[in-house]
């Protein structure tokens, strides 16, 4: 039987303080095989790199989310380098992108950390995790100014329309999909999920955040992803474990993984 992967989770977050352990500890059981745990903040990333550490089935990825890039200066991205170099399960820079859907927003410290991050990435080689929300043009066009395109990349929780996930696909990037497609007004990424080349489709909970249905406003996890092979399948009129074993080849590929045995 495949096992799901989860290509964005925050085990690290404070949500899972009172059952970490258990709770990953649980998820072969739940059909879970793999995990890639991500970086929002930076003074989270240590936690990040030492639960990589401790499960042989999670990896890393390291970088400083847009609304967490306010308080650091311009220096502080050779110690997000140097942690994304040191650390021996890091298979991409993330989560890193534009996030304008504040007033407050400074988009100018956004945008300058997100051409840093990108530089970072190709300098070391590896695919970038991209988060963007309301700022769906300038995503793109830095995307398309700072190279991008040579590292890969998945647009994480997907959020626009079809014709500006086309242009990402076009690029070569992948759409990271997750709970939102199974609520019922979820029109726009429900045709995103039916139109995507299947080896461009990954799983994704970004948990604690965005609990499919029937759990949504609660605390999500990995193995609630089923919830959203089973909506894809039925979207695409595909066996859910088509959906597993193709998306979770499709993870390995984009995080440079070789398959678990």
């Amino acid at each position: 039987m495949d096992l799901i992967f989860d290509t964005h989770a925050h085990y690290d977050d404070e949500a899972f303080n009172e059952d970490r352990e258990e709770l990953l500890s649980g998820l072969f059981g739940n059909g879970v095989g793999t995990v890639v745990d991500i970086s929002a903040n930076f003074e989270g990333i240590p936690d990040v790199l030492a639960l990589a550490e401790k499960y042989d089935f999670l990896y890393a990825a390291v970088g400083v989310h847009p609304s967490e890039v306010y308080d650091l200066a311009d220096r502080d991205i050779d110690r997000v380098e140097q942690y994304a170099v040191s650390g021996k399960k890091v298979v991409a820079v993330g989560e890193i992108g534009l996030d304008y859907h504040y007033p407050d927003t400074d988009k100018e410290k956004q945008q300058k950390w997100f051409a840093m991050q990108i530089d970072l990435a190709k300098r070391i080689g590896l695919p970038i995790v991209v988060h963007s929300r309301d700022a769906a043009k300038d995503t793109l066009d830095m995307i398309r100014a700072e190279g991008a395109k040579e590292t890969g990349g998945v647009i994480h929780c997907f959020s626009y329309e079809w014709e500006m996930a086309k242009l990402y696909l076009d690029m070569g990037f992948y759409i990271g999909i997750g709970g939102v497609v199974t609520f019922k007004k979820s029109r726009k990424l429900k045709e995103i999920a039916e139109k995507i080349p299947m080896e461009q489709l990954l799983l994704e909970t970004d948990c604690p955040y965005l609990a499919p249905e029937p759990f949504r406003g609660r605390r999500n996890n990995s193995s609630l992803l089923r919830y959203v092979v089973e909506t894809i399948a039925e979207l695409r009129n595909m066996d859910p474990e088509d959906v597993i074993r193709i998306t979770a080849e499709n993870a390995r590929r984009f995080y440079r993984i070789q398959e678990q045995k």
